[in-house]
């Protein structure tokens, strides 16, 4: 069954988290998404509250930039939030948008060998091992968490390349594809995830996460057009990246990027979305029914 979740952007202040939460956890959304983009809001903190004003709903993180973050912290953070909250987090790790990474002083040589050396620590800490490293960036000496999770907890990686892609494949637990990628898209991610799970000897689920641009209600069409200018769509298929009308048409959408691949699809509203209340409320009330 494919899973149905949409994300609260940090366009939105974080202030307006509360009432989005709220409002997903009553309607009965399966999972929220946050994302810790520059330099807007923190994915942790954000989670941590979301977790704790809902009852049930999952809470993903979509992504932690990793040259922003020490792994021994990141280990901390999510092995708190697992305890806290057991099963209901989620969390990716990535690259981060390298422009921004310069503009903090972080930005790195090799981004994948940072990511392959950070997703392998940050695996290890979490299992409850005392970690010693020394790889071309991360570095850790005899590192253990004191209050490791209680059950496994699964670390995502995002990823665009066919490099990335594969590194996801090897080292992860699952893969989150951005906004913009379209049903084939999914497909040639599947497959090299899969190439690598295989030639790395992995056989346990690797679930895909995608991103679907979505509008609806009053002023959707106009609203998604900007939308689709500002992410240089421009000569793509409006339907092959996003989708806009009612539950009926988007999930119609959700059904072609699941046949694709997709575990699990995150509809993400526009930033200038008028009612992130309704629109969370709108994803788990009228089109999860019709989503199988």
């Amino acid at each position: 069954m494919t899973t149905l979740g949409a994300v609260f952007l940090p366009q939105n202040p974080p202030e307006r988290l509360r009432s989005v939460v709220r409002a997903a956890d009553q309607a009965g959304l399966e999972e929220l998404w946050l994302w810790e983009d520059c330099f807007l809001e923190s994915g942790i903190a954000t989670a941590s509250a979301a977790l704790a004003w809902s009852t049930s709903m999952r809470v993903g993180v979509g992504l932690l930039p990793v040259p922003l973050r020490n792994v021994a912290l990141t280990g901390m953070e999510v092995a708190t939030l697992s305890r806290l909250f057991p099963g209901r987090a989620l969390i990716g790790v990535g690259h981060g948008v390298q422009d921004w990474m310069g503009q903090v002083g972080v930005r790195v040589e090799s981004p994948v060998t940072l990511l392959r050396e950070y997703t392998a620590a940050l695996r290890a800490l979490l299992a409850g091992e005392r970690v010693t490293t020394a790889g071309r960036y991360v570095k850790l000496d005899g590192v253990a968490l004191d209050w490791p999770p209680t059950a496994p907890t699964p670390i995502l990686v995002g990823a665009v390349g066919p490099r990335t892609l594969r590194l996801s494949g090897e080292v992860s637990d699952g893969t989150i594809l951005t906004g913009g990628t379209d049903p084939a898209g999914v497909l040639r991610a599947r497959a090299l995830v899969d190439e690598a799970r295989t030639a790395a000897g992995r056989s346990a689920a690797h679930p895909i996460v995608v991103y679907l641009h979505a509008a609806t209600g009053e002023g959707a069409a106009d609203r998604m057009a900007a939308e689709r200018e500002r992410w240089g769509y421009q000569g793509r298929s409006p339907s092959d990246v996003t989708v806009v009308g009612d539950e009926h048409a988007i999930a119609d959408a959700v059904h072609r990027w699941a046949a694709a691949g997709a575990d699990s699809v995150v509809l993400q509203p526009t930033p200038d979305d008028p009612d992130p209340e309704g629109f969370v409320r709108f994803v788990a009330e009228r089109v999860r029914p019709l989503v199988g």
